[in-house]
């Protein structure tokens, strides 16, 4: 994990004891972690930009540290997707100054479904850059991926990828892969690895480069491949379950223990939303 001596110094106030804990990753930008959860702080020369407030104990504790330590405006709240753990609480960051951001397909599904969040007041179809102290946050729609309108998030000068629940190092994809779009991540983590950055922070697990990004596009494209090779074969899910193994990942944590549950959310993608199951070649009995 990258970490800056004048940024540990600022910070040296901040008890490691709490359950919250606000890391600096370059000068300006730190990473809020709230148990398994991680977002984002800019902190610029006339205000502040947060991505994703969490939930309301968490904008509650940072939108009070932020005032002590940098005692500065919140500008910019961005949501990196639709998912309720990750954008609640929001209005406990809001005021006349706090512009919120996020695709429009947030905003439409936040409207549509009665979320209890913040309505943006911003939005955009493909790409919205943010402009702080003559640096920029890039903001990019890839397409389906995980949630309706998740993003990547590109600190341009500071080389710095943000990404959230689609896109992550050090650990497996969450269980059964829930609301995952299996082709669309792949798809999508392919585009931001070709992007200039040196840092990448995922809104769960760990902080890395682009080497440890790539690892967990191959995990996925290996798993897809050998879910897909297994069904061509005519193999249950069970079957499946039994005979696939990617020990070459094995140091993502939880490998043993979700490999299963991977399996399963690549198999009921493939039959459901790709009609394997339909199909008159793929003979498997339950």
């Amino acid at each position: 994990m990258v970490r800056s001596v004048v940024m540990l110094a600022l910070l040296s106030s901040f008890s490691i004891c709490h359950a919250y804990q606000l890391e600096p990753i370059k000068e300006g930008l730190f990473r809020f972690v709230d148990g398994r959860h991680r977002s984002m702080v800019w902190v610029g020369q006339y205000g502040v930009l947060i991505i994703d407030p969490l939930n309301p104990k968490a904008a509650e504790w940072l939108k009070a540290k932020i005032k002590k330590t940098f005692d500065k405006p919140i500008r910019y709240v961005i949501y990196s997707h639709n998912h309720s753990d990750h954008i609640y609480g929001g209005e406990l960051l809001q005021s006349s100054q706090t512009t919120f951001i996020a695709h429009e397909l947030v905003k439409e599904d936040i409207l549509s479904t009665g979320a209890k969040a913040v309505v943006p007041d911003v939005t955009f179809k493909k790409k919205l850059s943010v402009v702080m102290d003559g640096q920029h946050l890039d903001l990019r729609y890839h397409g389906p991926n995980d949630g309706r309108g998740s993003i990547s998030m590109h600190f341009r000068e500071k080389k710095v990828l943000f990404i959230v629940d689609w896109a992550l190092i050090g650990r497996m994809p969450w269980k059964g892969l829930w609301s995952y779009d299996v082709p669309g991540v792949i798809k999508s983590v392919e585009e931001v690895l070709a992007l200039d950055f040196d840092i990448f922070v995922g809104g769960h697990a760990d902080v890395g480069d682009k080497s440890g990004l790539a690892h967990y596009k191959n995990y996925l494209m290996d798993l897809s491949n050998s879910v897909v090779k297994g069904i061509q074969e005519n193999k249950s899910l069970e079957d499946l379950q039994k005979s696939i193994r990617l020990d070459q990942y094995k140091d993502l944590r939880m490998y043993n223990e979700w490999l299963p549950l991977n399996i399963a959310g690549v198999y009921k993608g493939l039959m459901e939303t790709s009609g394997m199951s339909w199909r008159p070649e793929v003979l498997i009995s339950d």
